[in-house]
């Protein structure tokens, strides 16, 4: 049976995850990352310039915690609805509104400038950012001609810039947007309240004439009805040539789900050879600017985290990369059903040594003398004489194949000769296995240093 989930099916679940952070009960979102150790054969697979895919399994999702480094919670500011990124640029043609593409009209499918029939695609330009930060729906694309002047003002009116091109302002983004919710194919979108207050219901301001007919009597005919389940809208219709060549909107109306010009019923306009095809264009619920979240197509989710330097006192280990980033949800403290509530969670295991323990090495493997316990270095401080490491199922297994944990006071020795005893054993703050890892991707090493800020950007689509 034919069916679609629909764009407002996407955008409300975009609606209820953006919703969640700041519920009175919130779900609890960390950002994490990992995989200090290199992708590749030997380990999983890929290599460090072509990282291995990720995959969607229970496996693979266990694995993400044995290499986590560390989390930050995504608060509810560090969140936004986001937009496909479409700046203005002089000789562009331009997309406009319309609410039937994909709608067959005159024998013909009614299709975007890059032929696609979603108004919400990536490729489709309906709207411009100027350079001032504003964003813009285009109302009318001048019969298809480029862009020549780039749409500027906030009123709450549509207009109409030099190049004939009909624009409609829906907001501005702020500068904690431009900031931190601006990438270079993603911006933040937010409905204009000023805007949204001005907003008529089931207007129609515009009409696309797919066929001008034929036979038709010359002259100009005003203030015509539109006929529908709406009221007050009128038109002008202009014929030339025997042919409908301008209708233009005299009075937007309201109310209108439907609409028919009626175009061979208009006093004195003639008995035409082909009728013409006119489509008026009724405006989005609730009117243009009411929902700029929904008008745009916002089923996107922007995240926007901060790394610097040793984040977390210590949290975050410098002069150490990693290769993936994620997202886990309600993880819970270490060796607890509570759930993670904490800036930053170290997921890191860790020894601590007594005495003077040798110089340690990042990214050597480390065996227990008496335990037979194996890691990988990932951290090692020589103040704090605290070595930091991971357990996978590639380097972190006895000579039995099981994980085994460190034992205290016995020699831990580096696989390029370092020794040290330990003193006590220590446990990562965020408990494995917790929560649902809801993102995750593999990239090239990303190496941290103390005096370095990483800005991660995230961009969930629904």
């Amino acid at each position: 049976m034919p069916a679609i989930v629909t764009n407002k099916f996407r955008i409300n679940n975009a609606l209820q995850f953006f919703e969640s952070f700041g519920e009175a009960t919130p779900t609890t979102y960390y950002l994490f990352v990992g995989r200090p150790q290199a992708f590749s054969a030997s380990t999983g697979g890929g290599t460090d310039s072509v990282p291995a895919s990720p995959i969607d399994n229970v496996v693979d999702e266990m694995m993400y915690y044995r290499d986590m480094i560390a989390s930050k919670k995504i608060t509810s500011s560090d969140v936004s609805y986001a937009v496909p990124r479409h700046d203005w640029v002089t000789g562009t043609v331009y997309d406009y509104y319309r609410g039937d593409y994909g709608a067959t009209v005159n024998s013909a499918t009614v299709t975007t400038i890059a032929g696609g029939t979603d108004m919400f695609a990536t490729t489709t330009k309906m709207y411009v950012r100027s350079s001032a930060g504003n964003v813009y729906k285009c109302m009318s694309n001048n019969s298809g001609a480029a862009s020549t002047v780039e749409p500027s003002g906030t009123s709450t009116s549509e207009f109409t810039t030099g190049d004939d091109y009909v624009w409609k302002y829906m907001y501005s983004l702020t500068a904690t947007e431009t900031s931190n919710f601006l990438t270079t194919d993603f911006m933040a979108v937010h409905t204009d309240s000023t805007v949204s207050a001005a907003a008529t219901n089931g207007s129609v301001l515009h009409y696309h004439i797919a066929n001008g007919g034929a036979g038709y009597t010359n002259g100009t005919y005003a203030t015509q009805t539109l006929r529908g389940d709406g009221a007050s809208a009128t038109f002008t219709v202009i014929v030339s040539g025997g042919a409908v060549t301008s209708v233009v909107a005299a009075a937007a109306g309201t109310g209108y789900t439907f609409a028919d010009c009626k175009i061979d019923s208009i006093s004195g306009i003639g008995t035409p050879s082909t009728s013409a095809v006119v489509t008026p264009i009724i405006g989005p619920k609730g009117g243009h600017g009411k929902d700029a979240i929904e008008e745009l197509g916002g089923f996107y989710v922007m995240t926007n985290s901060t790394l610097s330097g040793t984040a977390g006192s210590g949290d975050f280990v410098v002069d150490q990369d990693f290769r993936r980033i994620g997202v886990v949800r309600d993880p819970f403290d270490f060796g607890t059903t509570t759930i993670c509530t904490a800036d930053t969670r170290a997921a890191l295991k860790s020894v601590t040594f007594s005495g003077t323990p040798g110089s340690f090495v990042n990214d050597e493997v480390i065996t227990g003398g008496t335990s037979g316990a194996k890691g990988l270095v990932v951290d090692f401080d020589s103040t704090t004489k605290v070595l930091k490491y991971i357990q996978t199922q590639w380097t972190g297994v006895d000579a039995n194949g099981d994980e085994t944990a460190f034992a205290v006071s016995e020699t831990v020795t580096g696989a390029g000769g370092a020794t040290g005893t330990v003193s006590t054993v220590n446990n990562p703050e965020i408990d494995y296995y917790s929560g649902d890892t809801i993102y995750a991707e593999n990239r090239v090493p990303i190496t941290r240093a103390s005096d370095q800020t990483e800005n991660i950007k995230l961009i969930i689509e629904f």
